[in-house]
């Protein structure tokens, strides 16, 4: 009976497997959702719904378009601008580049380490003295600001030399001074992402302003700048209150040197930090060289000033007898920091040397026609543009994605595109991609350009589907009215659908 049973039971689970199977065969597949149709549903929501977007995606394989919405009109592209500066820098310069900035004297020092005259720290538009780490490390703690330039100091000091009878000069000549391109605004001018462009750089142009509570309620709070040698006067009224809260407000007067900060800063908070821009870059580097000098024992005679080229028919010449030299990382290294952090300053000198190299003028507008030049040689019409700038800051600068997407499959066909595309940002890994995509699966297959002002978002780049199908992708969206946040949140669920397209 048991023997029995058992094969009654074997019978009927035998016929529910067929019966499933049957069931499942005669039903009709749920046919996929195409990639036009996740799109229209992505931008059908009310945040996206609040932007005018361009989206271009084309297969590398193929060059066939993928998708596309508006992909020949003009859009602000934003820091995806940088895409073409680092491109050009790559292809006019080579990845081998390097940046000189050298101190120059009109001779050498006397057996009593008597220096005639002044001392030059001549700019070569290397970007790199800084603290920032060469190669880009993730998440890298900064170094000294000052270590560039003491050891500069410390060679000076290695030639002989202990008086200077002269002064220290900042010599930024190399580049015309033309501190800040079209679109830019005043306000970007007090922030460090709008520093101004020169070829003496130190510390991105950059300092950091920081204030800490006092010890007692009603007192000013405490101000330290750092490095401490900025060439600005801080005009301290913040007060110090008892609680937590705190409520400082910063201003700075166009064509001035004078900070003010005002409102207050709670006991019971840390210190609150502001990244500003120097007006005179070179004005800035020649007083840090000054302080690594003097602390040295070497005794300065006269004062600290700078030079600057105003006039693009004047010639420069650095002269002089050579006493310290400084050689920059190769040019890859600094654009791989350009595109991974999104650095504006950094791609701005390389538009300049870009067109110091090749046209033998170090201003924007060479730079610009170089970049034109170098758009038409590889098939971009000149209507699919209009740049102002290398970084994207200024309002003026229009791309449209086709002519993004160009570039994109354009660098992906020459010998070095896998160090090309090393530059750009890994998504939810590293640079402005680290925190994005929500640690989606396969982020990391995102390999992308990010671009943000206050009313315009890109993203461009490449990305390996699901399927292993590669991309070239543009994504700019313009006159948003909700906050970047949220235009962003749908940037990153276009890009998550082109990872789960299954096309060919």
């Amino acid at each position: 009976m048991a023997g029995l049973a058992r094969r009654r039971i074997a019978v009927f689970l035998l016929a529910a497997f067929w019966l499933e199977g049957a069931a499942t065969a005669a039903a009709p597949k749920r046919p996929r959702i195409t990639l036009k149709r996740r799109m229209d549903l992505l931008l059908a929501g009310e945040a996206a719904k609040s932007a005018r977007w361009g989206i271009r995606v084309v297969s590398l394989g193929t060059g066939a378009v993928v998708y596309e919405k508006n992909a020949g009109e003009h859009f602000a592209p934003a820091s995806n601008a940088k895409l073409f500066s680092t491109a050009l820098a790559l292809e006019r310069l080579g990845p081998d580049h390097r940046f000189h900035t050298t101190i120059v004297a009109a001779g050498s020092p006397d057996a009593r380490g008597r220096l005639e005259g002044d001392l030059r720290l001549v700019g070569g538009g290397d970007p790199t003295l800084s603290g920032r780490a060469y190669p880009y490390q993730k998440d890298a703690e900064p170094a000294d600001p000052a270590e560039p330039i003491e050891q500069l100091a410390e060679q000076v000091l290695r030639k002989g030399v202990r008086i200077i009878a002269g002064d220290i000069i900042g010599d930024d000549r190399l580049f015309l001074w033309a501190p800040y391109p079209e679109g830019w605004t005043i306000d970007d001018s007090i922030w460090e992402y709008g520093a101004p462009v020169s070829a003496l750089v130190f510390n991105d142009n950059a300092f950091t302003l920081s204030l800490r509570p006092a010890a007692e309620p009603q007192e000013p709070a405490i101000v330290s700048l750092n490095p401490p040698f900025a060439p600005v006067w801080i005009d301290n009224r913040v007060l110090t209150v008892a609680n937590s809260g705190s409520q400082v407000h910063l201003d700075r007067a166009a064509g001035t040197r004078q900070i003010r900060v005002y409102g207050t800063i709670g006991m019971k908070r840390g210190a609150i930090r502001q990244l500003l821009a120097v007006d005179d870059p070179a004005l800035y580097a020649a007083l840090a060289l000054y302080d690594a000098l003097t602390r040295r024992g070497v005794q300065v005679q006269g004062g600290v000033t700078a030079l600057h080229r105003w006039n693009a028919a004047e010639e420069f010449h650095s002269g002089g007898v050579e006493l310290a030299r400084r050689t920059s990382p190769p040019l890859l290294e600094i654009a791989r920091v350009v595109n991974k952090v999104s650095q504006n300053l950094h791609a701005e000198i390389l538009l300049r040397e870009a067109a110091r190299v090749r046209r033998g003028e170090a201003s924007r507008e060479a730079g610009l026609k170089e970049l034109s030049q170098f758009l038409d040689q590889i098939g971009v019409p000149a209507k699919a543009y209009h740049f102002e700038d290398a970084s994207g800051l200024s309002r003026r600068t229009l791309v449209s994605p086709a002519a993004v997407t160009a570039l994109l499959l354009y660098m992906h066909g020459r010998k070095d595109s896998e160090a090309w595309e090393s530059l750009l940002p890994v998504g939810g890994e590293d640079g402005t991609l680290a925190a994005r995509f929500d640690k989606s699966p396969g982020a990391t297959g995102i390999h992308a350009k990010t671009g943000t002002l206050a009313t315009a978002n890109a993203l461009s780049g490449y990305l390996t589907t699901g399927g292993g199908v590669r991309l070239a992708f543009s994504i700019l969206a313009n006159n948003h009215t909700v906050p970047s946040p949220e235009i962003r949140k749908v940037i990153d669920r276009i890009g998550l659908a082109l990872l789960d397209w299954e096309g060919k």
